[in-house]
C-alpha cells in the first residue's frame, strides 16, 4: 500500500456575532483543516486549538509535523498510529490529534464503504437534539441571540455565565423563551461558594443541568457543588480524557466529550464508554468549528444523553456540509467515512 500524505491549511472562522464565555471574547478563530490523500481517497478532519489546553495553531501545525511522517501506509491501523505519536510527543496536542484521527476515520470509511458512526456500531436515529449557545453580553445581544435561535426553530439553549450580569442575563434568556430547555455553562469560573449558591438559584430557575462550576483542578469544591446542587453538574475543562474519568466519578452526575480536547473520534468514544462505566451521563459538546470538525463529532452523538454540536450554526459562512442539526432532530450523513463536502 501507499504512504499516507498529510498536507494543511490555515482556515478563518467568524461567528454571526461576538463568541463570549467568562474568559474572554472573540469572533473570529483560526483553524488548520487537514487533507490525508490514500489510494486514491482523500480523507478531512480539523484541528480546532484552545488556549486553554496551551493549543494554538502555531502548536497545532507544529505536532502535525511531527505526526504526519508518523501515519505509516494503513489508515485502519489507527491504534498502532496513535501509540506512535504518543512516543513521539507525549499526550497532548488532543487538537492536531482529533484533525488526523477524523481523517483517518474519513479514509477508512471510505475504503470499507461504511460511514463513522457505523465504527461504533451505533443507531443514527438515536442522536440527541442540539443545544444552541448564548454566550455572554449586554442584555440587548442576549436577547437578540435568544430571539435568533428559537426563531431557528430550537428549543435547547446553552447559556454562558459567570459574569457581573448572570441573574440579569438569566432573566433575559427566561423572559424572551418561557418555554425553552435552559443548560448553564459557568466555564469554570465560580469558587465552590458561589457555585453552590448559584446552582440553588439555576435549580429553582428550572435550569436542567449547571456545566463546570469551578476552577478544573477544584475536585474538592467539585464535589461540594455536587453534593450541594439540586440539579445535576456536568464537567468539561476538568475532564480532557477517559484517562481523567476516574478522578471524576462521584463528584458530579456528566462529563462532556470534546474532540478537540480527547484527540478525535476513537478516543473520544474511550472516554464515554469509560465515563459509563463510571456511571457518568455523556454530553458530546464542541468549539467553534465548521461543519468538518462538527460532523465528526455528531457521528458520535448516539452515544450520548445530550448534544451541544452549535459551533457551525453560530458561524456566518460555513465551508464544509455535513450533519444537519434542527431544534427537531440531528441527521447524520450515511456517505461513506465523514460524509463532509466542501462548500464552494
Amino acid at each position: 500500500m501507499s504512504p499516507i500524505q498529510a498536507t494543511w491549511r490555515l482556515c478563518r472562522l467568524r461567528t454571526r456575532y461576538p463568541f463570549a464565555i467568562a474568559r474572554g471574547s472573540r469572533q473570529e478563530w483560526d483553524r488548520v483543516h487537514v487533507r490525508l490523500e490514500w489510494e486514491g481517497l482523500t480523507g478531512l478532519g480539523e484541528a480546532a486549538p484552545s488556549a486553554y489546553y496551551g493549543e494554538t495553531v502555531e502548536t497545532a501545525q507544529g505536532a502535525l509535523e511531527v505526526f504526519a511522517p508518523l501515519l505509516g501506509d494503513d489508515p485502519h491501523a489507527r491504534q498502532a498510529i496513535r501509540r506512535r505519536w504518543t512516543a513521539a510527543l507525549g499526550r497532548g496536542h488532543g487538537a492536531a490529534r482529533a484533525a488526523l484521527d477524523m481523517a483517518l476515520y474519513d479514509l477508512a470509511g471510505q475504503a470499507l464503504g461504511a460511514p463513522l458512526y457505523r465504527f461504533f456500531g451505533l443507531d443514527p436515529a438515536a442522536a440527541p437534539v442540539t443545544s444552541v449557545t448564548i454566550g455572554m453580553g449586554s442584555e440587548a445581544e442576549i436577547r437578540e441571540k435568544v430571539r435568533a435561535a428559537t426563531g431557528a426553530g430550537f428549543g435547547i439553549l446553552k447559556v454562558k455565565l459567570g459574569g457581573p450580569a448572570d441573574l440579569e442575563t438569566l432573566r433575559a434568556v427566561r423572559e424572551e423563551a418561557p418555554a425553552a430547555r435552559i443548560r448553564v455553562d459557568a466555564n469554570a469560573a465560580w469558587d465552590a461558594g458561589t457555585a453552590a449558591r448559584m446552582a440553588g438559584l439555576l435549580a429553582d430557575s428550572g435550569v436542567e443541568l449547571l456545566e463546570q462550576p469551578v476552577a478544573a483542578g477544584d475536585l474538592e469544591g467539585l464535589a461540594k457543588v455536587n453534593r450541594l446542587a439540586a440539579l445535576p453538574i456536568f464537567v468539561d475543562e476538568g475532564c480532557v480524557a477517559a484517562e481523567d474519568v476516574p478522578r471524576i466519578a462521584g463528584k458530579c452526575q456528566g462529563v462532556v466529550v470534546k474532540l478537540g480536547k480527547t484527540g478525535g473520534p476513537g478516543p473520544a468514544f474511550q472516554q464515554i464508554v469509560t465515563a459509563r462505566a463510571h456511571d457518568l451521563k455523556v454530553m458530546i459538546g464542541c468549539f467553534i468549528e465548521s461543519s468538518l470538525g462538527i460532523t465528526a463529532a455528531a457521528h458520535l452523538a448516539p452515544a450520548a444523553d445530550l448534544l451541544d454540536t452549535d459551533g457551525a450554526l453560530l458561524l456566518e459562512s460555513d465551508p464544509f456540509a455535513g450533519a444537519v442539526f434542527t431544534g427537531l432532530e440531528t441527521r447524520l450523513p450515511d456517505r461513506p467515512g465523514l460524509g463532509v463536502t466542501p462548500r464552494p
